[in-house]
């Protein structure tokens, strides 16, 4: 069977790696629909937070493109490599996604902006490549140095495992970010002061991954993979409403690089549109009261699905209601904006751009919004199957399906909105020069340009040898926050709470807004309390901010804290009982971090009774100046 392998390619094509500060790991998700993390699973037994690690395979093919199988055989060498590499700090600026068109005219400043130009290399990190052979327990760490001034730090990017079985292992960095001069993480008199923080450094990279084959000694060509380092995944189940996957599969049939469904499925195209409206509910109270359990639209209670997932009747009983859901979404080029149009979610446009611009909030996709279309109009296919069931892990699929799936699988755990600058990646991935195939990040044949001059704008951008075509080493994690701990604790919910103190919302799909705590949680589970407490407590939803409030500068406590946050997680819910899910999702912190919020809590000043504060502490924040704060930090400079 060997001498049929011709080529072979490693899987994922795009691997992501999560941060967290322990020396355990857990793995990234292999499946789209893997079974939920247990409980207390993303913690050790010290409370630290634990890595999630990406193992790569490598899959041989035959001359037609068939799968053949893994290589994993005794016979199989593999000799892998990786090229790690954070360049945030000697890169420009986030202030908007470039590829609006609101940002015709941007033209953002470098960071660091008054570092000597011929000593820039300094801020970018490079370790250079790190190799493993195919043996159990060989590793290789890659560790740069951030060179401000000249003075070095070491900065530990991640690590290169290798398996028994061929496989590899990609571990993080363990979230160090760090001035070494000690300046804010946050000035609010720089331009473009937010998530740009002069003088810092953290550990967020990305790179290419390859591989040398040989199959009983004899070497075969194999396409390499790509890892991105991103932070953590605070409620690690939940499907954020549009992922990167979405994002990207949509670009590739777009280009024809995959093929475009030609029937709707309600399965596959029109339920996870509703039902992820419905997973938010443990992660923003404004989800949880329209879209969770006793709400108007509970897209998993199997009642609601059953009306949807159909045509009833000779009359369509429910065509209707399919048409006032498919209309309560935003369009895909929305003449204005509207808070209230479904999905209640910030657009790439808020906070660089006028609150009235039409993609302050985030519309459909064109092709989600074709399929709602057709939906409506009856034309689709009626395959919802409750009782489906789903693999456990990857290896329960069969060989040729499963480079497919692990290619899918961390790419559905992203979030694609909003850009700015976003969780995992940003607005650079919605580009095809970007990729060489599905899946698959094109590589620059030379190292990349790094310098575009004082200030970067669209021309530069945009341009035949800019920096949307070929990619180098930490070329697409330089777009990011930096340090990114200051984008996860300012995107949060309600920058307007005279509007709705819970709503809209950035990405609480990775980064919690509103959970239920473990003490209401308690509550709900215990079958002796009065009904209406245990209701009181279900629908109470407490702030995941809450350990941030004591500090004057949340965004840098966050740098400090950010393994200590609540991880949201799956319970049992109480049996046979109408007013509660089957499964909870509660905020777990680890026993050792409990302290944290309730003293940061009690260090915090007492609650202010003006409205406009308590509107502000609805919402997570410590106070109304606050919330102005994020608000403005937010907003570019003139816009």
């Amino acid at each position: 069977m060997t001498d049929t392998i011709v080529r072979a390619a490693i899987h994922p094509g795009i691997g992501i790696a999560r941060i967290g500060n322990g020396e355990e790991h857990v793995l990234a998700p292999q499946l789209k629909t893997p079974p939920p993390r247990a409980a207390g699973e993303m913690h050790d037994a010290d409370g630290l937070l634990k890595r999630e690690a990406v193992e790569f395979r490598v899959y041989g093919y035959d001359a037609a493109g068939n799968v053949v199988r893994e290589l994993t055989a005794p016979g199989d060498e593999i000799v892998w490599t990786v090229h790690l590499a954070a360049k945030k700090a000697g890169w420009y600026k986030f202030s908007a996604a470039m590829d609006l068109p609101q940002a015709a005219g941007l033209r953002v400043l470098r960071r660091n902006p008054d570092y000597p130009v011929a000593s820039r290399d300094d801020l970018r990190i490079d370790p250079g490549p790190i190799e493993v052979a195919g043996s159990a327990g060989e590793r290789a760490t890659a560790t740069g140095a951030f060179r401000w001034k000249g003075d070095p730090v070491d900065v530990t990017l991640g690590e290169a495992r290798a398996a028994a079985n061929g496989r590899l292992l990609v571990l993080s960095g363990k979230g160090v970010s760090a001035s070494p001069e000690g300046l804010p993480v946050f000035n609010s008199s720089e331009e473009d002061g937010f998530a740009n923080a002069t003088g810092w450094y953290d550990d967020v990279s990305d790179g290419p991954v390859d591989a040398t084959v040989r199959i009983g000694g004899r070497e075969i060509p194999c396409e390499g993979a790509w890892v991105a380092v991103a932070p953590p995944n605070y409620a690690p189940d939940i499907v954020a409403w549009r992922t990167l996957l979405d994002l990207q599969e949509e670009l590739w049939r777009g280009a024809g690089w995959l093929e475009t469904p030609r029937e709707v499925s309600f399965s596959r195209h029109i339920l996870p549109i509703l039902s992820r409206l419905t997973l938010l509910q443990w992660v923003n109270k404004g989800f949880a009261a329209m879209f969770g359990r006793s709400g108007p639209f509970d897209f998993t209670d199997p009642a609601v699905v059953g009306r949807l997932s159909r045509i009833h009747g000779a009359d369509d009983t429910f065509a209707q209601l399919r048409r006032e859901i498919a209309y309560a979404f935003r369009a895909p080029t929305p003449a204005a904006t509207n808070a209230n149009d479904w999905p209640w979610i910030y657009g790439d446009a808020f906070g660089s751009f006028a609150a009235t611009d039409p993609l302050t909030h985030l519309p459909l996709g064109p092709e989600a919004f074709g399929w709602l279309q057709r939906w409506v109009r009856g034309n689709f296919v009626a395959d919802w199957d409750p009782d489906a069931a789903h693999p456990v892990t990857i290896d329960e699929l069969p060989v040729a399906a499963q480079p497919a799936m692990l290619n899918r699988a961390p790419l559905h755990f992203c979030l694609a909105d909003a850009f700015h600058p976003g969780c995992e990646l940003t607005w650079p991935m919605r580009h095809l020069s970007v990729y060489s195939a599905p899946f698959r990040i094109r590589r620059a044949d030379a190292p990349t340009r790094q310098e575009f001059g004082d200030r970067l704008d669209r021309a530069d951008v945009f341009a035949v040898a800019g920096p949307l075509q070929g990619q180098g080493p930490g070329d697409l994690t330089r777009w990011m926050a930096l340090p990114w701990q200051a984008d996860t604790a300012g995107c949060r919910s309600g920058y307007d709470p005279r509007t709705d103190p819970y709503l809209p919302t950035f990405w609480p799909a990775a980064v919690p807004n509103h959970v239920l705590s473990e003490d209401d949680y308690a509550v709900v589970m215990d079958a002796g309390r009065p009904r209406e407490d245990r209701l009181d407590a279900f629908h109470r939803r407490r702030s995941w901010y809450d350990s941030l409030v004591g500090s004057e500068d949340s965004m840098e406590l966050m740098v400090h804290q950010f393994a200590s946050m609540g991880v949201v997680e799956r319970r049992p819910g109480p049996a046979d009982d109408p007013d509660f899910p089957d499964a909870i999702y509660v905020a777990r912190v680890p026993p050792s971090m409990a302290g944290l919020a309730e003293a940061a809590r009690a260090a915090a000043e007492p609650a202010p009774a003006t409205p406009a504060d308590r509107r502000a502490q609805a919402a997570g924040w410590r106070s109304e100046a606050e919330r102005a704060l994020f608000a403005g930090a937010r907003q570019r400079r003139g816009a």
